[in-house]
């Protein structure tokens, strides 16, 4: 299983102005960094009365599905996956191996916009994770085996 890096405050925020840049560009309402196994990393925009944390693990389940079906069609991979309803679509794209952008838009905005903004975004965050993984090469976090009832091994103080 692939770690996310221990990310730091400064990690977080160009993180988030990755997606607040993809926000303003793309004209979305809401944008989502999560990891392979669903869980929310950091957000942007106005969730309004949406529930997040479900938004993240349902979006990693529909990209790993996606990717179950590449493998059946003998396409390596597919690097994103696009759900349109009739008031709000999800774009959702890969960043790394680890990480994936999720985008809830209005569905009258065209996922192409979505998309090409989505692109320079996912490659900013890209970049701020090496920088994070590089800083600290042994120090990443597998967020699936976190034990929620007791955080207190991943938030540490720095020494």
């Amino acid at each position: 299983m692939f770690t996310l890096p221990q990310l730091l405050e400064e990690d977080i925020r160009q993180i988030d102005a990755g997606l607040r840049d993809l926000l303003k560009k793309s004209d979305a309402s809401l944008a989502l960094l999560i990891d392979q196994g669903g869980f929310l990393i950091t957000s942007q925009g106005d969730p309004g009365r949406l529930d997040l944390t479900s938004i993240a693990a349902l979006s990693s389940g529909a990209f790993m599905a996606t990717q179950t079906i590449a493998g059946l069609v003998e396409e390596p991979s597919f690097r994103s996956v696009y759900q349109q309803g009739e008031k709000h679509s999800v774009f959702i794209t890969d960043v790394n191996e680890q990480c994936q952008v999720v985008v809830v838009f209005e569905s009258s905005t065209g996922v192409g916009v979505v998309k090409y903004y989505a692109t320079a975004a996912t490659e900013q965050i890209a970049a701020q994770l090496q920088v994070a993984a590089e800083r600290n090469p042994d120090g990443g976090i597998d967020l699936s085996v976190l034990n929620l009832a007791d955080p207190s091994e991943v938030f540490r103080r720095a020494q």
